[in-house]
This record gives C-alpha cells, structure tokens and sequence, in this order.
C-alpha cells in the first residue's frame, strides 16, 4: 500500500490542505470499516498506521490479535515520536 494511493482512495485527494473536514471524517470512518474487514496481516498494519497518522486508529489491543503485531504498532509509535522529535529540535 502506497501512501498516495490512501490518500486518494479516502480523501480523492494527495493534498490534505484541500480535504474538507466533511471529506477528512468520511474518509476516516470508511478507512476505520476497510480495516475491521481486511483479513491480511500486512495490509491491516497498512491501515492501522494510516488511521494513527490521523488520530483515529483503534486501541492495540483491539486492533492486532498477535502480540507480534502490537510490538510492531509499538514500535512504529516510537519511530514516529522519535522523528517528530528530531524535527521540533
């Protein structure tokens, strides 16, 4: 899954600053109903990430039956914070 590719099946869009909240919200719930379905592994990461990056991703525990992929949803948290880190310094 490409990150352009999300943007535009969610938000029909590549640039956010030109997604209606409306648009943003829809966008979200649809994202949120494709991950409850997608019965692949790597693919459910894909939209877990994809939903933390907008604050809308489910809890760990709900989201990933393996603890394998929570440590990697774990881990991917914490590159986040880390880069958002280096950016502000």
């Amino acid at each position: 899954m490409q990150l352009d590719d999300l943007l535009r099946r969610y938000f029909a869009s590549t640039d956010l600053s030109q997604v209606t909240p409306d648009t943003l919200a829809s966008g979200i719930e649809r994202c949120l109903v494709d991950f409850g379905l997608e019965q692949d592994r790597g693919k459910r990461f894909a939209l877990w990430s994809f939903l933390h990056m907008f604050g809308s991703a489910p809890a760990l525990d709900v989201a990933f039956e393996e603890e394998d992929d929570r440590e990697a949803a774990r881990n991917f948290i914490d590159l986040l914070a880390a880069s958002e880190g280096e950016r502000q310094g």
